[in-house]
């Protein structure tokens, strides 16, 4: 049930980005007179499920779920129609109009997608308002990723404040650390000393070198019983069973999840003493942890540490909601632009996913407001996505265009269709690592 939810909420996601993508073309080409011969939501390869035509325009809906699409007439695209082409240019054509028009029809779609963005920030703000976090009601703290423990932070740690300002937020802050370089932290231990901790200025590059980038901070999470071993796993090996429990590792009594997982992670290449609760009987376990810090099992669901009286919403009136979410889409961009210095390494490209992945990014049970939310940043990344110099791509044609326009130049007919073959293909290959990748993992676990 959870992955039809997910799929329900993907699929009316980027159905609405992809149309107001489209509209965002075929809005200006109609104001230039430019004659728009097709407008499909999903490809539509040899047969459509549905399309009508309207005046001079084909609405139709395709059956390859991957995006959708405007055919202008005169334009080298995805359909390579040569014959058009090879006919003297139409004054509806869009080879006919002037270089600034065709300039702003490539743009449409992707100024389109930004509006979208922060209008949708904008009306959740105005409607829900926003969930914050008061950490200092948190009652054991939170979670910290083993690997920060080194530069000062401690299991159950309170962050009061980050660069000077109050944090209202948790989950997210590993990923704003990694784009926005954020270094000076006030914190609260458990025993209550505060401190003051400045991390290193490459501390993003750390983080993702480490495997720190994600859960950096998490909310703490009581100790549940064993729901399921990994086959071929150093749990499997020690002989871990479902619903076993860990009392201690390493002769450290376990109350928490993050216990577990940063004596794991500093036991790497070394053995890790367990004391297991099994039917009511207490046994020792020996098992040898791996460079990758990972014992193989998954917990039930566990009951979350922090009073729930930490958690409040930050209401809105319609002036500050347009303030915040304007706010909050121009950070989207920035975060958007600013990941490809790490998606643009070999690591990067192993943690590339597909519709499987973005999928996951929604909750399982059906939530107008976090769908919103992350239609919004996903308005956001089609934008930069397809802004990106790949002939194909909306960023490609504009690249083309601005090169036109600078020169005087306009590139050959022969080199566009060369262009947008090696565009294409480029994208197919992207699309299947992708989804492949995501397939594998659905299948492996």
């Amino acid at each position: 049930m959870d992955f039809w939810v997910r799929a329900a909420q993907l699929i009316l996601s980027l159905s609405l980005l992809i149309v107001l993508h489209e509209f965002g073309h075929y809005l200006p080409a109609k104001w230039f007179n430019t004659k728009v011969e097709k407008f499909y939501l999903f490809f539509n390869p040899y047969f459509s499920v549905f399309k009508k035509k309207i005046g001079e325009t084909e609405w139709g809906l395709g059956w390859i779920p991957l995006g959708g699409y405007v055919k202008i007439a005169g334009m080298v695209d995805e359909s390579m129609d040569k014959e058009q082409l090879a006919q003297p240019p139409q004054p509806w054509e869009f080879r006919s109009k002037p270089a600034w028009q065709r300039l702003i029809i490539m743009l449409g779609g992707i100024i389109v997608n930004v509006i979208v963005c922060f209008a949708l920030y904008i009306m959740v703000l105005a409607v829900w308002g926003e969930e914050k976090i008061d950490q200092t009601k948190m009652v054991n703290g939170m979670a910290v990723h083993p690997y920060m423990e080194q530069f000062g932070f401690q299991q159950g740690d309170k962050v009061l404040a980050v660069d000077g300002k109050k944090l209202d937020e948790l989950q997210q802050l590993g990923g704003e650390i990694l784009i926005f370089n954020m270094r000076h932290f006030k914190v609260k231990h458990q025993n209550g000393k505060m401190e003051t901790i400045v991390l290193p200025e490459d501390i993003g590059n750390k983080m993702w070198e480490n495997g720190a980038e994600k859960n950096t901070f998490d909310f703490r999470y009581f100790m549940s019983a064993v729901d399921s071993v990994d086959p071929k796993s150093a749990a499997e090996r020690i002989g871990l069973k479902k619903d076993d429990r860990f009392l201690k590792i390493n002769d450290q009594d376990l109350e928490f999840r993050d216990q577990l997982t940063s004596q794991l992670y500093h036991s790497k290449g070394k053995k890790a003493h367990l004391t297991i609760l099994r039917d009511g009987k207490e046994m020792e376990k020996e098992a040898f942890i791996g460079q990758d810090g990972i014992l193989g099992v998954h917990f039930q669901k566990p009951k979350i540490s922090t009073d729930t009286s930490a958690f409040y919403t930050q209401n809105y009136s319609f002036g500050e909601a347009f303030t915040s979410g304007f706010g909050k889409g121009l950070r989207t961009m920035y975060m958007n632009v600013a990941q490809f210095k790490y998606v643009a390494t070999a690591k990067g490209a192993k943690s590339v996913g597909g519709v499987g992945s973005i999928g996951k990014l929604f909750p399982a049970t059906w939530n107008w407001q976090a769908f919103w939310t992350l239609t919004a940043f996903l308005s956001m990344m089609l934008a930069i996505m397809n802004l990106l110099p790949i002939p194909a791509l909306d960023g490609g044609h504009v690249m083309f265009l601005l090169y036109e326009m600078i020169t005087g130049r306009a590139p050959g007919q022969k080199f566009m269709e060369y262009a947008q073959y090696v565009g294409f293909f480029l994208l197919l290959g992207l699309i299947l690592y992708a989804n492949g990748k995501d397939l594998i993992g659905a299948i492996t676990g």
